[in-house]
């Protein structure tokens, strides 16, 4: 397990929740200035100086549910409300996405292109705040100084990682079905054809050499692709040319998207549900959301803006047909911590939640059920 992959791995689901709450934004017709003040106030939050202190020092990756939660904080920094079966969708379309980008990339160090397109396209969101702006360019500069001299066995290590954290996620979307990139089951279908990775050759020949290093013979096989060299490397800088397509934005022409749990990753979920014994990791999970939360500075709306409810389904009825019908085991509603010996640091958890609360928003909002920030109260 690589102790450099949670920077990347936190980036890359941040990239695409912005992605998907952008065009559920332009999708329900919300005002401009609103949409705006959504994603700025989001993309501030994420990019703040002292949360990405923490989030860069070495570390393991936690549990699903410990990042879950980082994640439901972050949605709701601002004055849009998602209830639970929105939130769910939210976070499995994010995984997914980025599950997928990582199992395409040509080679391991190509993820750190795919971070770069995410932080490309949240510098577009973002070109009217130059203070944010800033955030994000900081980002980027840590980015490159802790990952541009790695050497190609660090970066396999990190993706390694990455696909331990999401080798139980076969959630089923309806844009990957529809592109023919994912099977019924979830899971998803490699490509046997276009460019093969930088600084490599098409398959098709092997080499042979004696003893002295000369090349004695070559034999020629059929591969059964239609692979390409690579046109150029893509581009590392602050500005540039990435090549790589995979992080950009797969939303940006509105298409309805769906997501539903397979047959098989249900009874996986039923077999893999966290036992309700004390986790012995509890102490570390209690302390990594401690220190990425108590970085997570969330300013407090000023004045009176009223809030609104995104729902990531197309209408009600769907959202309250998917909360009904999720497995429970997968729920997220509760982030259960096993902490009863470390009272102190439970406290202190509690105490860093309470400064997160966002100023009350109307009534009408709690319709849809409670600001989901009241979930983090239950630790």
């Amino acid at each position: 397990m690589s102790v450099r992959t949670l920077p990347l791995l936190f980036l890359n689901l941040g990239g695409e929740m912005l992605y998907i709450l952008d065009q559920r934004l332009r999708a329900q017709n919300i005002p401009g200035d609103k949409a705006r003040k959504v994603l700025n106030d989001i993309i501030s939050t994420m990019f703040n100086r002292k949360f990405m202190e923490e989030l860069f020092k070495p570390q393991e990756l936690y549990s699903k549910k410990a990042l879950r939660t980082v994640y439901d904080r972050l949605a709701h920094a601002s004055i849009m409300r998602l209830n639970q079966a929105s939130m769910d969708k939210l976070y499995d379309l994010m995984t997914m996405a980025f599950k997928y980008q990582v199992l395409l990339c040509p080679r391991p160090k190509d993820v750190l292109l795919v971070t770069f397109n995410h932080l490309d396209a949240i510098k577009g969101f973002i070109q009217d705040s130059p203070a944010i702006q800033h955030q994000v360019e900081e980002t980027f500069r840590q980015l490159t100084e802790v990952y541009g001299g790695l050497p190609a066995g660090e970066f396999q290590l990190i993706r390694q990682t990455l696909l331990i954290f999401f080798q139980d996620l076969h959630i089923r979307v309806s844009i990957f079905l529809k592109d023919k990139v994912q099977n019924s089951n979830g899971r998803f279908v490699l490509p046997v054809s276009g460019p093969v990775p930088w600084g490599t050759e098409v398959p098709g020949l092997i080499r042979m050499f004696n003893d002295k290093g000369k090349e004695v013979k070559k034999v020629e096989f059929k591969h059964g692709g239609h692979y390409v060299t690579a046109p150029k490397e893509g581009s590392f800088e602050l500005y540039g040319d990435r090549v790589l397509k995979l992080g950009t934005n797969m939303y940006s022409m509105n298409r309805p998207v769906e997501t539903h749990m397979s047959g098989a990753s249900k009874s996986l979920a039923s077999r893999t549900q966290e036992s309700i014994a004390p986790n012995p990791l509890a102490k570390e999970e209690l302390n990594f959301l401690a220190r990425l939360m108590g970085g997570m500075e969330i300013k407090k709306p000023s004045g009176p803006e009223p809030g609104f409810r995104l729902n990531l389904f197309t209408t009600d009825e769907e959202e309250e047909q998917a909360a009904l019908t999720r497995p429970e085991e997968l729920s997220y509603e509760v982030i259960n911590i096993q902490a009863t010996q470390d009272q102190q640091r439970n406290e202190e958890l509690a105490r860093i939640m309470g400064e997160f609360e966002v100023t009350d928003q109307p009534r009408q909002s709690a319709s849809k059920g409670d600001d989901l920030l009241a979930m983090m109260d239950e630790l």
